[in-house]
């Protein structure tokens, strides 16, 4: 009999499963292109939903001559689909209505949903971020954050004593919940850090009655628009209905706070994994459908940390970086930065450029199960000599094909590179609308080169910011 139904369930799984969700991850250190991505392929979506991090999120969509800066709501919002902010995400309401009035003021009505389990930033977050990184800064030990909050706020999730969407719908439970955390805050600043409250540029960050009445009236706004739902019960709901489902992940997995480049990282789980615990889908449902891994075709990040393909530097940011070093690396490295526009969204500071780092993305594949890759930014490389990978790395004699687990390690490992024949600068606009055979030859096995690495095929290739500068090769709805 065992046998009998072991047999059946295999038949069952055998049969086509319609793909329900579509999931967004950066492959990377952030910055890869995801806003881009999710716009691309969202007109098939019926909602798209942001599972974690916060403001900290920098995603820049572009569409008919008009350039949208996301940091919070999401990228679907473009194209007019419902958008969620999951239970994984933490929430700065002054930001988000910002964002959704300045997306009026710009033609749009964004529809956007917060799932009343999503942790609320308050102005004390931000206050303690930027105290606490400088205090890191005095030895060294800055992570680089955006200074919004994140980390702090997620402090208090984790502590058990953060304020939650849901209760800003509660006056009594808001009051009561800042009642139990701010004089605990007041005690961090003044005793702790040795800060004057009353000296800070806000101090009613740290004041009850103040932070009482303006986020109450959040939670108004947000029960009068109908904005505040119970996200994986909304979700599934959707889908039941046939709607389906894009999963838009913020940042990379390099910062993921598991899997990343610990403690030079963010606060949440931008990696597949997270997709579920953060929106209240499950795993199965994530596990069948489609994940797509985005990949900048070089490498870049902001902020302190190992980054062993690395040209040149960024002061403040690069380990032991001179800020009176130059030579042709340093060159390079400049010219990329501006011909791809590689300054924060968030915070207008110059990212770090390195050359693609294959072991990052061995070991990012591995992490999130990617079924397909959107290689984006193909043409910021045009006009240079030879394009490098750092193909492995070298570790105490060791060959490596992947990352290491520790971040001393990796910032002990030295590439080993493969060099790729440039390629030259085209019209990007006719070629992505003559398709994938129109990309010249030596960056299609450069593209190809990575495919082949990480077993997994080529969904879409950025040629460029715009919707409509994208060689698209599966849609992955269909």
């Amino acid at each position: 009999m065992a046998t009998a139904n072991t047999e059946i369930c295999l038949s069952a799984r055998e049969e086509p499963v319609a793909v329900m969700t579509v999931t967004i991850v950066g492959s990377q250190l952030g910055d890869e292109g995801k806003g881009g991505v999710v716009d691309l392929y969202g007109d098939a979506a019926d909602v798209v939903v942001r599972y974690q991090g916060g403001d900290n999120a920098g995603h820049t969509v572009v569409y008919d001559g008009t350039e949208y800066k996301l940091s919070l709501v999401p990228s679907g919002a473009v194209r007019g689909k419902i958008g969620v902010l999951g239970n994984g995400c933490v929430v700065n309401p002054r930001t988000l209505f910002d964002e959704i009035n300045t997306l009026r003021e710009k033609g749009l009505d964004p529809d956007v949903r917060i799932a009343e389990r999503a942790h609320v930033i308050l102005p004390f977050h931000r206050v303690l971020d930027g105290i606490e990184e400088d205090v890191k800064s005095e030895s060294d030990q800055e992570v680089g954050t955006t200074g919004r909050g994140i980390g702090p706020t997620y402090e208090d999730k984790a502590g058990r004593r953060g304020v939650r969407v849901g209760d800003l719908l509660e006056p009594d439970v808001l009051r009561e919940r800042l009642e139990y955390v701010v004089p605990q805050k007041r005690a961090l600043v003044e005793d702790v850090y040795d800060v004057d409250i009353e000296a800070l540029e806000d101090p009613d960050a740290f004041d009850i009655d103040a932070l009482f009445e303006e986020f109450r009236e959040f939670g108004e706004r947000l029960a009068t628009e109908d904005m505040a739902v119970n996200a994986g019960a909304f979700l599934a709901e959707a889908m039941d209905d046939g709607k389906t489902v894009m999963l838009e992940g913020a940042q990379g997995t390099i910062i993921d706070i598991d899997y990343g480049n610990y403690p030079y990282v963010t606060s949440s789980n931008p990696t597949a994994g997270g997709a579920a615990t953060g929106s209240g889908i499950s795993p199965t449902v994530v596990g069948n459908g489609e994940v797509i891994g985005i990949i900048k075709a070089y490498l870049t990040r902001v902020g302190s940390g190992p980054l062993p393909t690395e040209l040149g530097g960024v002061v403040g940011d690069t380990p032991g970086y001179d800020e009176d070093a130059d030579g042709p690396d340093e060159e390079l490295a400049t010219y990329i930065r501006d011909e791809g526009g590689e300054y924060g969204t968030v915070t207008g500071r110059p990212r770090r450029v390195g050359w693609l780092d294959m072991p990052m993305l061995r070991h990012s594949a591995r992490t999130n199960g990617f079924t397909g890759l959107a290689i984006n930014h193909v043409d910021v490389l045009a006009g240079l000599d030879e394009v490098k990978v750092g193909h492995t790395y070298e570790l105490d004699g060791e060959k490596l094909y992947t990352m290491p687990a520790t971040t001393e390690q990796w910032a002990r490992c030295e590439a080993t590179f493969e060099t790729f024949d440039g390629w030259p600068e085209v019209d990007w606009e006719k070629v992505a609308e003559d398709g994938y055979d129109a990309i010249p030859e030596n960056a299609r096995t450069y593209l190809e080169y990575v495919s082949d690495e990480l077993d997994v095929p080529i969904y879409a290739v950025g040629v460029g910011p715009g919707r409509e500068e994208t060689v698209v090769l599966e849609d992955p709805y269909e």
